[in-house]
């Protein structure tokens, strides 16, 4: 069953919030995260890519690079643009994109949920980018960017953070990418114990989004218990910074495909070949958004195609039946001979956020062919988690992102 438990978050005083939130390290390469900082040198991105700090070229990996971002998160403290909770509490924290709002619970999560697999995983992590984020959480003993889980809509849980509310916000402002953020506090005693109560009846969360920063959690979490083995379980090093939100309210974009050449067939060749096990017609409108799983846009020399998958290819399997496993599996492993997504410099991948212009942009500029897909839906996602199983990469695209430096969990150095 789910553990988790309030905690004392570390968050910007209110006249620095906007300023200090920011989108997560990793959307973000070396030059846009230098020339955000530049623009915003309170942006917490200075501190999550520490990296830009220092003159360009620094080794991002140095010792003195994580050093640097444990420097500035203390005098961030010390000059009061962060202060600390003075008691353990919830917080719900609302996040509104294009009308659609989904409301989260801050809370810390527990590492032996993580370990026992309670809290559920559908991606491996990346070596390099995992020893990244466990430097920065081990250096600064802080967890600065929150896991994104999601958990089987539950009418109790809605029933009393909807309750919460009703009430005044903490915080309420809009960010400059559009998304609306409103926080609120919760310190009752009562409340505290009914919500831990509540998602302790639920059978498993779902880590949606930042795999890699759960992992380096853990892995630091594992570390100090080495360090401190009459540990008592309790410490806050035993918990991870996460936002707990229900399925219901969330929203997958779908995750595209660009290719950089046709492996020496001709357009004509391509779409013989893709006729295998697809239906290829032209599609009625520009570009092409797939409408139902089993459908694909393929952009091609200009021309947008619409795909229907065959049914004898379809496969009923949690992974193999995924949208992005077909494609892999029937068009660019056969025909462009791409065996591994995530290592062939072939093929790169687009975010449903930048839209379908984003595709019709890279044909012009650097590659040949592009795809759509159909998102992947929380279903599906569950579906993989609960049988244990890892879904092929680049397979969710959630919006809105947390923002980080608005909640930072404090573990004992």
């Amino acid at each position: 069953m789910a553990k988790i438990r309030p905690f004392k978050a570390m968050t910007p005083v209110r006249e620095w919030v906007e300023e200090v939130s920011a989108l997560p390290y990793d959307v973000y390469n070396r030059e846009e995260a230098r020339a955000e900082v530049e623009q915003h040198p309170h942006s917490f991105l200075s501190i999550d890519r520490p990296e830009t700090q220092f003159p360009v070229g620094q080794d991002m990996y140095a010792d003195c690079v994580y050093a640097k971002a444990d420097e500035m998160l203390q005098n961030w403290e010390k000059e009061h643009i962060f202060e600390m909770d003075s008691e353990n509490c919830y917080y719900i924290w609302e996040l509104t994109m294009d009308g659609r709002a989904q409301t989260g619970l801050v809370a810390c999560s527990s590492v032996d949920d993580y370990l026992q697999n309670v809290v559920k995983k559908h991606e491996n992590t990346r070596a390099d980018k995992e020893k990244d984020r466990c430097r920065h959480v081990d250096t600064t003993s802080a967890q600065t960017g929150p896991i994104f889980l999601a958990y089987r809509a539950n009418a109790e849980i809605h029933e009393i953070l909807a309750g919460v509310k009703r009430q005044e916000p903490l915080v309420s402002y809009t960010a400059v990418d559009g998304v609306g953020h409103r926080v609120w506090r919760i310190a009752d005693e009562k409340l505290l114990e009914q919500i831990t109560e509540a998602f302790g009846r639920l059978f498993h969360t779902y880590i949606a989004d930042g795999h890699h920063r759960a992992a380096s959690a853990v892995s630091v979490s594992r570390m100090r218990r080495e360090k401190y083995p009459e540990y008592t379980g309790e410490e806050e090093f035993n918990y991870f910074l996460s936002v707990l939100f229900p399925d219901d309210e969330l929203e997958i974009m779908d995750y595209n495909r660009v290719l950089k050449d046709l492996n020496g067939y001709s357009e004509a060749e391509i779409l013989e070949r893709i006729g295998a096990s697809c239906t290829v017609e032209k599609a009625v409108e520009s570009p092409y958004r797939p409408k139902k799983k089993g459908e694909f846009g393929l952009l091609l020399n200009g021309s947008w195609y619409k795909l229907t998958a065959k049914a004898e290819h379809a496969v009923e399997d949690p992974v193999e039946g995924l949208d992005v496993s077909f494609l892999q599996r029937e068009v660019l492993q056969p025909i462009w001979n791409i065996q591994d997504p995530r290592t062939d410099a072939r093929i790169d991948f687009v975010g449903g956020i930048r839209g379908l212009g984003e595709l019709e942009r890279r044909c012009e500029a650097d590659c040949k062919a592009a795809f759509s897909l159909y998102p992947t839906s929380i279903e599906e996602l569950f579906a993989v988690a609960d049988a244990d199983l890892l879904m092929p990469p680049k397979s969710t695209w959630f919006e809105p992102k947390l923002r980080s430096g608005l909640f930072i969990h404090k573990i004992e150095r």
